[in-house]
This record gives C-alpha cells, sequence and structure tokens, in this order.
C-alpha cells in the first residue's frame, strides 16, 4: 500500500508571561531592650534576585543582620562568586550583585556569612550559609528538539490517525506559572492536518 510523505511547517507559540518587578524588602527584628543577655542570631531575607535586570549595576539583593551589637562589627561574605558577583556592604549588611544574572545559566549562588570585629578579625558569631536565588522572566523562545520531523500516514486513513510527534523545549523555568509553556499550531497544511497541545 503506498504512503503519503508529509512535510509541513510548525510554528511555536510560548505563552510569555509578564514579568513584573519584585523587590526584596528587609524584614528585620528588633531587640525588645531588655538588658537581659541574648542568643545571638543571623537574621535575614530569603535572598533573591531576578535574571536579566536592565538598570544600571550594582543591583541589591537583599541584607544580612546579626543580632550582636558591637560598633566594631564588620559583615563579611565567603564563597561562590563572592567579593567578584556579588559584594557586601561591610557596615550594614546589603549584598549587591555587579552582573546581570542569567537564570538559564546559573539559577543559585550559594555563599556564607560573616560577622567579625574589624579591630582584631575575631569572630562574633558563628558563619551561616546562605543561597541566592535568580528568578526566571520569560526570555527565552521555544525550539524544536530536531530540525526536521518526517510523517507518514496510509492512504484513506480515517480521521484522527496518528501522523507524527513533534517536540520543543523552552529553557525558561517550568515551575513559574506559563514560562515554559509551549504550544503547537500548523501553519502550512491546516485543511487536512490538525496538532494538539503534546505535539
Amino acid at each position: 500500500m503506498s504512503h503519503l510523505i508529509l512535510l509541513f511547517s510548525l510554528f511555536l507559540a510560548p505563552a510569555f508571561a509578564d514579568g513584573g518587578s519584585q523587590k526584596s524588602t528587609p524584614n528585620l527584628c528588633s531587640n525588645d531592650g531588655s538588658h537581659k543577655r541574648q542568643k545571638r542570631d543571623w537574621i535575614w531575607n530569603q535572598m533573591h534576585i531576578k535574571e536579566e535586570i536592565d538598570t544600571p549595576l550594582p543591583h541589591h539583593v537583599g541584607k544580612i543582620t546579626s543580632s550582636v551589637r558591637n560598633s566594631n562589627a564588620k559583615y563579611i561574605i565567603e564563597g561562590e562568586y563572592a567579593n567578584t558577583i556579588f559584594q557586601v556592604e561591610d557596615t550594614t549588611g546589603d549584598v549587591y550583585a555587579f552582573e546581570r544574572l542569567d537564570r538559564e545559566k546559573k539559577a543559585e549562588y550559594e555563599l556564607t556569612a560573616l560577622i567579625i570585629d574589624k579591630t582584631n578579625n575575631r569572630s562574633l558569631e558563628r558563619p551561616s550559609k546562605f543561597i541566592i536565588k535568580v528568578y526566571d522572566i520569560n526570555d527565552n523562545a521555544p525550539v524544536f528538539v530536531q530540525r526536521v520531523f518526517n510523517g507518514s500516514v496510509p492512504e484513506m486513513s480515517p480521521v484522527g490517525t496518528s501522523v507524527t510527534k513533534v517536540t520543543a523545549v523552552d529553557a525558561d523555568d517550568p515551575t513559574v506559572s506559563g514560562h515554559a509553556t509551549v504550544t503547537y499550531e500548523v501553519t502550512t497544511g491546516g485543511e487536512y492536518f490538525t496538532i494538539d497541545d503534546s505535539g
């Protein structure tokens, strides 16, 4: 039985979500004014920054702070890309990014916060690890996993017969609604063929 070989073009339409800017606002705890000895403890919000921010550098990421009260206290960060991409203001604990970040290259960075006495470099608090997460924006178009998909179908096949399956992927974060959603459309041959969202 002869087969009809199908060649048709497909159009990918990603569902782009409107990415509003998100801002990190420190939520710091304050002392209650008591003269009782208080347990020292690191305090900060979850660190995060949106990728590909187009405002001038540096970009504020968040704030680290400790309940240590010492006029000679100095904040330091260590670890992955500390003092290169990320720097901390040593008196305030404000953390800044000095490069525009791409979540598709790296989604999170692990750093260590330290607070020392700047007169003798003595540690005032146990070091604490924290992660800076890079938030996704919908900045990638979907792409096919291969250049050509071939399909065939026997002649006189009933309506609804499967011809082929195509697949495209999107590099954006699939956990963010709509960012990695891929839909398919037949742009040539639509009078004979349809395609569903599974490809």
